[in-house]
C-alpha cells in the first residue's frame, strides 16, 4: 500500500492545482476516505444480506464509488467505456459530488453523532483541487485496486495515513498546526493512562493524534494474547461513541481530524469544529468536566477583549487561557498532560502568576517534563515542556526530567520515543539522575516553575575539547538546515 500512496503523490505533484505536502495529503486524503466509505458500505451490505435484511445506504446511488469513480462491468472489470475521465471527471466532481456531499452536515444536524454528519463536515470544509481529469483518473484507479475489507486493511491504512499527515507537519510553514510527533503524544498517553470508562478530551485537537493514541492504548491494554477485544458491548459502543471528544476551529485540520479518526475505526467521532475558547469557563458543569485531558493548545497568539471575558484572569496569551480551560474542564480525581511553551513557567507577571499559583493550590503539578529545543522544527523553535497534573490536591513537591537526546534535533532529526525511555523508566519512583531533579513547592520563588537542571554546571565543566567539538559540528549542521529552509520561502 505504502508503494501505490508514492505513485498517487507523484501523479499529485504534477498536477497544476497542487502546491506542497499540505494540498496532496488533503486531496489523497478525500479520495481514501470515500473508498474507505464504499468498502464500509459493502461489509455492511453483506452482513445485511446473510442476515435476510436490506442495507440501507449512507450515499444515493449515483454519488457511490462504485457508480462515478471506478464503475465494473458485470464480470467485475474496470468498465473503461462508462469511467468519467478528463473534463467530464472534473466537472461531476465539482460540480454534483461535492456539493452533494455538503449537503450532508444541514441534513442531519439534528444528529451531530451521525456518521452521515461527519461526513457533511468533511466535505464542508475540502475542496477538490486536482485540475487536470486524466491525474484524477490514475489515481481513482490507483486508489479502486487498494482493499479496506478487515482490520489488517485498516490497520495498515491508518498507518499511511500517519504517516501523510506527518510529512504534511514536516512541510513547514503553516502546516505545522497540524502535526504533534507521535513519540512526544505516545509518551503523554502512556504517563496519563486513559482506562476504559473514562472520558478523553482535547481542546485543541487538530487531527486528533491524542485521541487516536487514546483509543489505541485502551484498546491494546483490553486485549487478550491473541489480540481479541476484551470488552463488553457497552465497552465498545462507549469506546466508539462517547469516550473521546475533541474540538478544533481550523476548518481543514477538523476536516483531517475527523477522517483520520474514521480511518482509525472510530465510527461517529465526537468532533466539533468551534472555537474552544468563545466558551465561558465560569459556566463548564460538572457533567461536562473530562477524567483525562491531553493537549498541545496552539501558542504565541493574541486573543481579543471579548474572548479574554471568557476567562476569570484574562489575558491575551493564547496559551495561558486554553491552560485556564483545561484546569475548568477536568474532573475531581481526573489527569492532564498538557505542552506548554517555556515562557509560561517563568513569567511572572500578573496573569500568568496568578494562573500559576490557582493551579499549584487545585492541582498535584508532579511532573514537568523538559524537551529540547526543535521538537516541533521546522515551523517553531520554541523552547517547550509538558506538564502532568491531576486533580487530587495542591502541589508539594514537582519531578523535574529534562530530555536529552544524543544529538541535537533537526527538521531531518526529529524526536523519536526512544528519547523518552529513561524518563518513563524513572517516573514511577521519581528517580534522581543526571536529567531528572526534584523541587519543593517552598523552594519555588513567584511561582517561577522552570526548568533549572542542577546538574548542568557539573557536566558543562567536564566535557571533553571532542564533546564539545561535536557540539559544535551539531549546531552548524542545523544552522544549514534552518538556512535552506529560508531559502525555499525566499524562492517562493
Amino acid at each position: 500500500m505504502h508503494q501505490q500512496i508514492n505513485r498517487i503523490t507523484d501523479i499529485l505533484r504534477r498536477d497544476d492545482g497542487i502546491s506542497g505536502a499540505m494540498h496532496y495529503t488533503e486531496q489523497i486524503s478525500w479520495i481514501l476516505f470515500l473508498k474507505f466509505l464504499a468498502d464500509y458500505e459493502s461489509n455492511k451490505a453483506f452482513d445485511a444480506e446473510l442476515d435476510g435484511k436490506t442495507h440501507q445506504y449512507l450515499l444515493e446511488e449515483p454519488y457511490r464509488w462504485e457508480r462515478w469513480a471506478c464503475p465494473k462491468t458485470q464480470d467485475g472489470k474496470p468498465d473503461l467505456k462508462n469511467a468519467l475521465t478528463g473534463s467530464d471527471l472534473i466537472s461531476f466532481v465539482n460540480e454534483q459530488l461535492f456539493p452533494y456531499l455538503k449537503r450532508f452536515r444541514d441534513s442531519h444536524a439534528t444528529n451531530p453523532k451521525t456518521l452521515e454528519y461527519k461526513i457533511g463536515g468533511v466535505f464542508e470544509v475540502i475542496t477538490n483541487r486536482v485540475q487536470n481529469g486524466g491525474n484524477l483518473r490514475e489515481v481513482l484507479n490507483i486508489v479502486d485496486a487498494l482493499e479496506f475489507q478487515n482490520n489488517s486493511d485498516l490497520f495498515e491504512l491508518s498507518r499511511i495515513y500517519e504517516n501523510l499527515l506527518q510529512g504534511m507537519g514536516s512541510d513547514g510553514g503553516n502546516s505545522g498546526e497540524f502535526y504533534t510527533p507521535r513519540p512526544l503524544i505516545k509518551m503523554m498517553v502512556e504517563v496519563v493512562k486513559p482506562q476504559i470508562g473514562q472520558r478523553v478530551y482535547d481542546p485543541a485537537c487538530g487531527t486528533c493524534g491524542f485521541l487516536i493514541e487514546a483509543f489505541e492504548y485502551i484498546k491494546r491494554n483490553n486485549e487478550d494474547a491473541q489480540g481479541n477485544l476484551q470488552l463488553s458491548g457497552e465497552q465498545i459502543r462507549f469506546l466508539q461513541t462517547d469516550c473521546l471528544t475533541g474540538i478544533e476551529k481550523t476548518p481543514l485540520s477538523y476536516a483531517m481530524g475527523v477522517m483520520n479518526m474514521i480511518l482509525h475505526g472510530v465510527g461517529a467521532p465526537n468532533i466539533r469544529k468551534e472555537n474552544t475558547l468563545n466558551r465561558d469557563i465560569r459556566q463548564i458543569q460538572e457533567s461536562e468536566r473530562f477524567e483525562v485531558i491531553l493537549a498541545n493548545p496552539p501558542f504565541g497568539g493574541k486573543e481579543n477583549e471579548s474572548i479574554q471575558s471568557n476567562f476569570s484572569i484574562e489575558s491575551n496569551a493564547t496559551e495561558l487561557l486554553f491552560l485556564q480551560h483545561i484546569l475548568k474542564s477536568v474532573r475531581t480525581g481526573g489527569k492532564i498532560g498538557i505542552v506548554l511553551p517555556e515562557g509560561v513557567l517563568f513569567q511572572t507577571n500578573n496573569a500568568f502568576t496568578r494562573v500559576k499559583q490557582s493551579m499549584l493550590e487545585d492541582f498535584n503539578l508532579h511532573t514537568i517534563v523538559s524537551l529540547p529545543a526543535g521538537v516541533f522544527l521546522p515551523y517553531s523553535g520554541v523552547k517547550t515542556n509538558v506538564l502532568f497534573l491531576e486533580k487530587t490536591g495542591s502541589t508539594r513537591k514537582i519531578w523535574y526530567y529534562e530530555v536529552n537526546p544524543p544529538a541535537k534535533l533537526t527538521k531531518n532529526k526529529p524526536i523519536l520515543y526512544e528519547h523518552f525511555q529513561e524518563f518513563l523508566d524513572l517516573l514511577p519512583k521519581k528517580i534522581a539522575s543526571e536529567n531528572s531533579w526534584t523541587v519543593n513547592i517552598s523552594d519555588v520563588q513567584n511561582y517561577d516553575l522552570s526548568a533549572k537542571n542542577p546538574n548542568k554546571a557539573k557536566q558543562a565543566a567536564l566535557k571533553s575539547s571532542v564533546e564539545l567539538m561535536k557540539e559544535i559540528q551539531e549546531d552548524n549542521e542545523r544552522i544549514t538546515d534552518l538556512l535552506g529552509e529560508v531559502a525555499k520561502v525566499l524562492k517562493g
